[in-house]
């Protein structure tokens, strides 16, 4: 079993130091993944729109930029988005700080990509909330070959490569780690077809979760792909509108259920919310560093 922590944002807080401090942690009580959470911008509730799924003033750190950062001060840990609201970015744009994020990391970037929800927020970078499912779609087709292709040309509705290049290449090639986030049908789609996996919030019961899973393998077998290969993960807290959530991680003991629960799933990956940690009451970096290494001992002892 795979453990990612997904990187909280407000540690900037206690600057960046601290932050630096926190990451090198992270690595060094054995978690497998760092990962960033990405909004650009969160909108205000107004009287044509509700409030969104985050507080608007939420800290959020640029997911890329920080990763780089993090690269610099670590060796082994993967790096991840978890994810990136990939339609919403110029696609080109991203696969060059991918490839270089992954050729700078030494091969450590794992490439989580998501349509997203916030309308506000596509409207603030340019792009059309009502056409995200093809530009996500035309977005992933682009990266892989920019990853891979010498010579690159592609004409799509919205992106377009006439006889370019892009180097220098990943470490990984077109083969770079693509992870599909999100639960509608489109992104189990996507997952079974062009996924190298699924990062997903498994709230519901174990017969939603089997469902999931069995439909992500049914597209992958009907794209020719091995279903087995599409790997799994889950996070492990409640989703951020569930009160629940803001408590979840005060009781280990849940925790750890819940990791067994989704292992017996068939779930290759885990991920604990480091946010959701601080939000339990680990408010400092030295106490979600306490709590992140109370819970690897734990959880290492019953998923490996």
């Amino acid at each position: 079993m795979k453990i990612s922590v997904e990187f909280p944002s407000v540690a900037y807080r206690e600057g960046p130091a601290q932050l630096i401090a926190l990451a090198k942690a992270i690595e060094s009580i054995g978690y497998d993944d760092l990962a960033m959470f990405d909004h650009v911008v969160m909108g205000y509730p107004t009287a044509s729109r509700r409030a969104p799924m985050y507080p608007s003033q939420m800290p959020i750190l640029e997911a890329l930029v920080t990763l780089g950062f993090v690269a610099a001060v670590t060796d082994r840990i993967g790096l991840s988005t978890e994810v990136l609201v990939l339609p919403q970015r110029q696609a080109t744009l991203v696969a060059k700080q991918a490839s270089t994020l992954d050729t700078l990391s030494g091969g450590r970037l794992r490439l989580g990509v998501g349509v997203g929800w916030q309308e506000v927020e596509y409207a603030a970078l340019g792009e059309d909330f009502a056409r995200r499912g093809a530009l996500m779609d035309e977005a992933i087709g682009l990266l892989r070959a920019c990853w891979g292709e010498e010579r690159i040309e592609r004409r799509g509705e919205r992106f377009h490569a006439d006889a370019i290049a892009m180097e220098p290449k990943p470490p990984h090639g077109d083969r770079l780690p693509l992870w599909i986030g999100g639960g509608g049908p489109a992104a189990l789609r996507r997952a079974g077809t062009v996924g190298d996996g699924w990062m997903g919030s498994v709230a519901g019961d174990d017969d939603e979760v089997r469902a999931t899973i069995t439909e992500i393998r049914r597209h992958a077998e009907a794209a020719g792909r091995d279903p087995q290969a599409v790997q799994l993960q889950a996070m492990l807290a409640p989703p951020p509108r569930d009160p629940a959530g803001k408590t979840f991680y005060q009781d280990h003991e849940r925790v750890v259920a819940r990791a067994e629960q989704v292992a017996a799933l068939g779930f290759g990956w885990i991920a604990l919310n480091a946010t959701a940690i601080f939000q339990a009451g680990a408010r400092s970096v030295d106490a979600m560093v306490e709590q992140l290494d109370a819970l690897h001992g734990r959880l290492r002892a019953v998923v490996g």
